[in-house]
């Protein structure tokens, strides 16, 4: 990142200040404690509703329980930096809250060019840490650990244990589906189920990546019902027309083993909440990204933050205000904001940050060169020129903080910054 020009020790201890009688006021709201919770974070590979693309569609509904729960609980669109790839770039920004958008744009790969350089590097599973210890954040991906070098990051992240494909400690009885190459979400979420059954009153925060709806999408699936007549799409590359067809099928089983696997966190008596997000769209619509106003519904996703039967947030729903929209990097506040949790500055300045601008996600989300994507709670676009005074005053408080925390001198380390006081 370029240094901000004001960027000295006194002005972040100032922001420091700022944002600590932000959280004063925040938690005078506030009854509870994030860590009273378990946390699941799940990045779904590639997950998204295809038939929000221009020209798809289906007989059949491709994800009817997943649309049901987005019905039902906190909800919405998110907006990723990445088309057909990018996976660790959105799930750097979750664990985080740091944004791309803010880094200089030859930084691609935080995981690869930043992370393992990094001495300190605060991420939210490190609040479960502080409260039950480093056992209490677990990891879990199906595939390869090297992978983004997410073996080396989550050491630094804090995580006691990531399970993988490869080495130990091994996730076990993964299986595909079909002739699929990946493992199926059904056999991960089972897997992990193991953990969180194993441990059912403690709290713990718990990260996954799935890695079943992986390109290629090659006609993996039997009886796929999203072939023939049931794709009812039009204008689309007959190229791409398998690769969707597949896609369909294999969200439709993520659609039905998500379900199953929250049906199976209900009978758990502890609290349990879930953020569940797909980190991009598969790269298949050719004939969608001819176009440059199809680039921002291209880099849309879908999430929902849910809580089992066992919270009090069970019946939680923000409204569209609060969950319209989002990029990775705001999850944690907006899990604070449903579960009605008490947060630290930084998250007191990531709500700040949410509700002026609800996402934020760098050029190539809308086909740009140059600037930065901002969305408003009902997803329009709003172009530099026209943010406000407060969005301009937080947007430059936001690249203080990153650089602080990752090219500075990292002064708000010193600070209660990132502590949640209880």
């Amino acid at each position: 990142m370029d240094k901000p020009t004001d960027y000295n020790k006194a002005k972040m201890l100032q922001l420091a200040n700022t944002y600590a009688n932000s959280a004063t006021t925040i938690n005078k709201q506030r009854t509870s404690n994030l860590t009273d919770n378990t946390v699941i974070l799940i990045l779904s590979e590639s997950f998204s509703d295809p038939t929000r693309v221009p020209g798809v569609s289906f007989s059949e509904d491709p994800i009817p329980n997943i649309r049901a729960i987005k019905a039902s609980t906190t909800s919405g669109l998110m907006l990723s930096p990445g088309y057909g790839g990018g996976t660790a770039n959105i799930e750097y920004q979750a664990l985080t809250g740091l944004n791309l958008a803010n880094f200089n744009p030859s930084l691609t790969v935080p995981y690869q060019q930043l992370v393992p350089k990094q001495s300190w590097t605060p991420t939210f599973n490190q609040i479960w840490n502080q409260q039950y210890g480093s056992s209490s954040s677990l990891a879990f991906h199906a595939y390869l650990r090297t992978m983004y070098f997410r073996d080396v990051n989550y050491r630094k992240f804090g995580f006691s244990k990531f399970y993988a494909v490869d080495k130990k400690p091994l996730l076990k009885h993964l299986r595909p589906l079909d002739s699929a190459e990946q493992a199926s979400d059904a056999s991960f979420y089972s897997s992990v189920l193991s953990y969180v059954s194993s441990n059912p009153s403690r709290s713990q925060f718990l990260q996954m990546v799935t890695m079943q709806n992986h390109m290629p999408y090659n006609d993996w699936y039997e009886n796929n019902q999203f072939k023939g007549e049931g794709d009812t799409s039009t204008n689309i590359n007959e190229d791409d027309r398998v690769a969707i067809e597949t896609y369909a099928k294999g969200a439709n089983y993520t659609d039905q083993a998500t379900a199953d696997f929250l049906t199976q966190l209900n009978n758990i008596n502890h609290p349990i909440t879930v953020i569940f997000y797909g980190d991009h769209l598969p790269g298949i619509y050719s004939a969608a990204n001819k176009h440059k106003n199809n680039q921002i519904g291209l880099h849309e996703t879908d999430y929902f933050i849910w809580s089992n039967a066992a919270s009090a947030s069970a019946t939680t729903k923000l409204d569209d205000a609060s969950s319209a929209y989002t990029s990775s990097n705001y999850f944690m506040a907006q899990v604070a904001q449903h579960l009605n949790a008490k947060v630290s500055s930084y998250l007191a300045f990531l709500t700040e940050m949410h509700a002026a601008i609800p996402a934020i996600s760098v050029p190539a989300s809308a086909g740009d060169s140059s600037k930065p994507v901002y969305l408003d709670a009902d997803g329009n676009r709003i172009q530099p020129k026209d943010l406000t005074t407060q969005q301009k005053e937080l947007l430059h408080d936001y690249q203080l903080i990153q650089y602080d925390l990752t090219a500075g001198k990292q002064y708000l380390k010193n600070t209660d910054f990132v502590a949640v006081s209880k």
